[in-house]
């Protein structure tokens, strides 16, 4: 009998070969060692909001080449044919167990999941809405930072995004982040760290500069789980380290806990 060369995968971090149908239903979570595998933005929007609830804003949105960056339209055609869309960041509004909220998910295979002038107006807008119809804001993060090819444009998103959370605040709105692997600096740096409830998948990488950034700094010898979400959640960084398969039922306990005083 001839077996399909799709029907089995080998796990990133511990290398168990795993039946494809049952990874699948496991959510791409490893089921020998834990290991929580990436997943695309539609497959996030599938497994936390109401069936059927999810509806897009600002699909249209496309970021410009305003540096004339070299292979920069080219990276985001290829982000482009990556993902069906325009930007590493989808936002929309949704319901989970019967609560609305405006919400925003990254899509690392879009350039990273970057944050440029397109995803950090999404956020902003994310947060915005929120306020405006007085619902929770809910953001997935899966970032390595800010994008360089938009220089100077795509680090004033961090200060764009970073008001709006100051906007929420005052104005009594909640928003939730959720870290998955990886959430980076700028985007770490801004909106992500100022959410009211801060939750992370586990073996999530978090933090600002890269493990091997900090080894130059001769910052000595850091823990075996540094940056990480458990480090991280260790040292006050996040409020709890979820599950992907208790993600949506904890969303749902925040979401209808904070939703209350609106």
């Amino acid at each position: 009998m001839q077996v399909k060369s799709d029907a089995f995968l080998r796990c990133s971090k511990c290398r168990k070969v795993l039946f494809s149908k049952e990874f699948e239903r496991n959510l791409r979570v490893c089921g020998s060692c834990g290991h929580h595998h990436r997943i695309s933005a539609d497959e996030r929007i599938r497994i936390t909001f109401d069936e059927g609830t999810f509806q897009e804003l600002d699909r249209g949105l496309r970021s410009c080449d305003p540096l004339e960056f070299p292979d920069y339209r080219e990276k985001l055609e290829k982000g482009a044919k990556a993902t069906g869309r325009h930007d590493s960041v989808i936002r929309g509004t949704a319901m989970i167990e019967g609560r609305p909220v405006s919400a925003a998910v990254a899509d690392f295979a879009f350039m990273g999941g970057s944050m440029g002038s397109v995803a950090g107006e999404k956020i902003a807008r994310t947060i915005e809405l929120a306020i405006e119809r007085r619902i929770p804001a809910v953001i997935f993060t899966a970032t390595g930072g800010a994008r360089m090819q938009e220089g100077l444009l795509s680090l004033m998103q961090m200060a764009k995004t970073a008001a709006a959370c100051r906007k929420a605040s005052d104005e009594g709105v909640p928003f939730v982040c959720v870290f998955t692997d990886p959430t980076m600096a700028g985007v770490l740096a801004s909106y992500a760290s100022l959410a009211d409830v801060i939750l992370a998948e586990p073996g999530a990488l978090v933090g600002f500069a890269g493990a091997r950034v900090s080894a130059q700094a001769g910052v000595g010898r850091v823990p075996d789980n540094f940056q990480t979400s458990e480090y991280n959640f260790e040292h006050g960084m996040i409020d709890a380290v979820v599950q992907r398969k208790d993600l949506r039922s904890t969303l749902a306990r925040v979401v209808d806990h904070l939703s209350a005083n609106l």
